[in-house]
């Protein structure tokens, strides 16, 4: 494994800023501390500009190579924040922050990508520049957009764009990436059910919406199960059932909230269309009356087919060839990066961490060994993109 020895040397103040921001978790956009700290490490690496505030509370650092005569500019993209979660194991860098978590390794993603701005700023050993994105709300907010609606891309003259992201069950050290879609599109549901409410023992009395609430949640499951294409991905998950106060009425209304994952637009379009139509004549069918509101979040993260290859190019540089998968199965999982792939070519990848607890899991920590790993592949990527005559 071509670790840069360079970025070897520090892996141990890496580690430490990686440990202090699981320690200081913030979520979305209130990444105020974590912010601080990023802009503050860009200016003592001397990074050639360091903007604040972009997608509210986004960072945004830019490093210009010793020669910058080929004009290129490549955008590397870690995520900040944190997740709603109470951390259940005790370790010396536990969440100071009670119910707030790092559970997905952002903060290794931050600390990799710092890492790499300190190597990238001391070596300059590149002809172009490298922007260093650090973006907020990926969980949920949409951080990604707001960057890119804050004009990220056109600011700051971007060309391409990479993203990475561990992944937990990949054995550690090895990458995964495809072309074309990777990651599924997320859109939210909130569905609101009114029927007639009355007393539990008189239920003919009643149109009961517990009823209608858990024949609708039935009825969402034939959709990808009769009018999905079996070759095609789709999933719906209701994950919240909201009706009634105690145990002797039955409610007026009731709500149900979840969550759809599609990785085409057309299987999107399709199982939009359905859920409106499950939930209005199954609550029609029982007297009620109901309403699905839903928003369309994050759109399918798709690959580019010519910087996966590159960047597949570059995981093998760090890794070598038998420890690169350029052809992985889709997830369907989202990402908020997509909306930086929709305004630039680019490609994201993962970066396996071996056994333990998944993204999202009380028990998850990111896995400190793989920092060299990350780091020198980010070094390697802008060193390989824009290469000078003196490259080391």
């Amino acid at each position: 494994m071509a670790v840069i020895n360079r970025i070897a040397e520090f892996h141990d103040e890496i580690t430490a800023w990686r440990r202090d921001i699981h320690a200081h978790p913030e979520l979305q956009f209130e990444v105020h501390r974590t912010a601080a700290l990023v802009a503050d490490k860009l200016k003592a690496f001397g990074a050639d500009e360091i903007v604040t505030g972009i997608g509210r509370t986004g960072v945004v650092g830019v490093i210009k190579g010793r020669e910058t005569g080929s004009g290129k500019v490549i955008a590397l993209r870690a995520d900040m924040d944190a997740l709603p979660i109470h951390e259940l194991i005790d370790r010396p860098y536990r969440s100071t922050t009670d119910g707030v978590m790092h559970a997905c390794g952002h903060d290794g993603h931050t600390a990799m990508l710092l890492g790499a701005a300190k190597y990238l700023a001391e070596t300059r050993n590149f002809d172009g520049s490298a922007v260093v994105i650090f973006q907020p709300a990926e969980e949920g907010g949409g951080g990604g957009r707001e960057m890119v609606d804050d004009g990220i891309m056109e600011r700051f003259g971007i060309q391409e764009v990479y993203g990475l992201h561990n992944f937990p069950g990949i054995p550690k050290g090895d990458f995964w990436i495809a072309p074309g879609p990777l990651m599924a599109a997320a859109d939210l549901i909130t569905i609101d059910i009114e029927g007639k409410g009355g007393h539990a023992a008189r239920p003919h009395m009643c149109i009961d919406t517990t009823l209608v609430a858990a024949q609708i949640m039935a009825g969402l499951q034939s959709i990808v199960s009769r009018n999905v294409d079996p070759l095609q991905a789709a999933v719906i998950s209701i994950t919240k059932f909201t009706a009634g106060d105690t145990f002797n009425v039955i409610p007026q209304t009731a709500q149900l909230l979840g969550t759809v994952r599609t990785l085409t637009e057309a299987t999107r379009d399709l199982v939009e269309a359905r859920i409106h139509e499950v939930v209005e004549h199954t609550a029609r069918a029982h007297g009620a009356t109901a309403k699905c509101d839903y928003q369309r979040n994050y759109p399918v993260l798709a690959n580019h087919a010519e910087q996966t290859g590159f960047a597949a190019s570059v995981a093998r540089q760090v890794a070598g060839d038998d420890r690169v998968d350029d052809n992985m199965v889709p997830i369907m999982g989202s990402e908020d990066f997509s909306f930086m792939l929709n305004a630039r070519p680019g490609a994201f990848i993962f970066l396996g961490q071996g056994p333990g607890p998944g993204v999202h899991h009380p028990e998850y920590d990111f896995d400190d060994e793989i920092i060299p790993i990350g780091c020198s592949y980010w070094a390697r990527l802008v060193e390989t993109a824009m290469p000078t005559g003196t490259q080391a």
